[in-house]
């Protein structure tokens, strides 16, 4: 009897889980993004999350992420935003960007399942998320610009004339 109980409280405890992961939303295809710092541009590939469901998913329960990717949250217009890491396995950088996709500000290393607000303290128009620590081994800092398609400031192929960064990925 005592199994049973236990065994009933685990699937109550889990089903929730498994409805929010089946739940999960297509961000679609892969989207190109740079970053400009100090003269070099850094590539990146980013999912896009550019309306409600695709924001509130995020990236909850992804186990692992490619050095050279992240995900991008458009919020459509410039206000305060406010982030957190619930259901979010791996820790994060968060880049905030204004509308033009200036770095405005940075929160470092956000902790994995933390329910603790993560503030934009400005009107921000978009969040960067990469792996935790890569902005800091990027030396991005406030005032380096993003490009992507949503600002329509993307570089050209050849960076105009700017160092790319090749970022190596280890297993």
């Amino acid at each position: 009897m005592k199994h049973l109980f236990l065994g009933i409280l685990v699937l109550l405890i889990s089903a929730p889980l498994v409805t929010a992961q089946e739940d999960a939303v297509d961000f679609g295809s892969l989207q190109a993004l740079q970053i400009v710092s100090d003269g070099r541009v850094i590539n990146l590939s980013v999912q896009f999350a550019d309306d409600p469901a695709k924001r509130a998913q995020g990236l909850m329960f992804v186990k692992q992420m490619a050095d050279d990717h992240g995900m991008l949250f458009d919020f459509e217009k410039s206000r305060a935003v406010n982030m957190w890491m619930k259901n979010t396995l791996i820790p994060l950088d968060m880049i905030f960007l204004d509308a033009k996709g200036k770095v405005v500000t940075i929160a470092r290393n956000a902790k994995p399942n933390s329910l603790r607000r993560i503030s934009s303290g400005v009107a921000v128009m978009a969040v960067l998320e990469v792996n935790g620590g890569l902005s800091r081994k990027w030396s991005i800092k406030r005032g380096d610009q993003v490009h992507h398609a949503m600002f329509g400031n993307m570089l050209s192929p050849d960076g105009n004339n700017q160092i790319t960064v090749k970022i190596s990925v280890e297993n």
